[in-house]
């Protein structure tokens, strides 16, 4: 085994289980710290794919820039009355243990399968996610599904203004 092989797979290890500990956590204040530490093994695994710009806009964007913001979310909830925020076993409870079993089973045949033999990065992975390249296809073949999300953002972001603003204004 060479030493990218034992990254991944030790990244991978790192992601599934702060993955797991960001869902399990009552605190959403450790729950937010998971998912910061899953963001930058995420960003391990993009560099051991040889994706150095998406894992630098992986810590750049939700590292920092989402982290943040919920942050501020977690800061603005009234967390004062723990008790209500607990939840008795129902239905959704037992669907998700049996989606969460179907899921362990699916990684369990993957992991035991016989290997298929597409295990070698395409030469022109490099190519292909230079920022360069990103650019150029995010702006001829996608730019219209650029601009539409950015008139989203900007309603979304003029929405939360407007709200602010009438909650200070009350």
């Amino acid at each position: 085994m060479n030493i990218q092989v034992v990254l991944f797979s030790l990244l991978a290890v790192v992601a599934i289980a702060t993955g797991i500990l960001l869902v399990t956590r009552r605190n959403p204040v450790s729950a937010a710290v998971s998912l910061i530490m899953h963001f930058f093994a995420l960003a391990g695994l993009y560099l051991t794919l040889q994706a150095q710009f998406i894992a630098a806009v992986q810590i750049l964007v939700y590292a920092g820039a989402i982290m943040v913001l919920v942050v501020f979310v977690i800061m603005l909830l009234n967390l004062g009355k723990e008790d209500a925020l607990q939840e008795k076993f129902n239905p959704r409870t037992a669907l998700a243990i049996a989606m969460s079993a179907a899921l362990i089973m699916q990684m369990l045949l993957a992991f035991l399968s016989a290997p298929t033999g597409f295990n070698e990065i395409a030469p022109s992975a490099e190519k292909i996610g230079s920022p360069a390249e990103i650019g150029n296809v995010l702006f001829s073949g996608y730019i219209f599904p650029f601009e539409a999300i950015s008139l989203l953002l900007l309603a979304a972001v003029l929405g939360s203004i407007i709200l602010a603003k009438r909650n200070i204004e009350d």
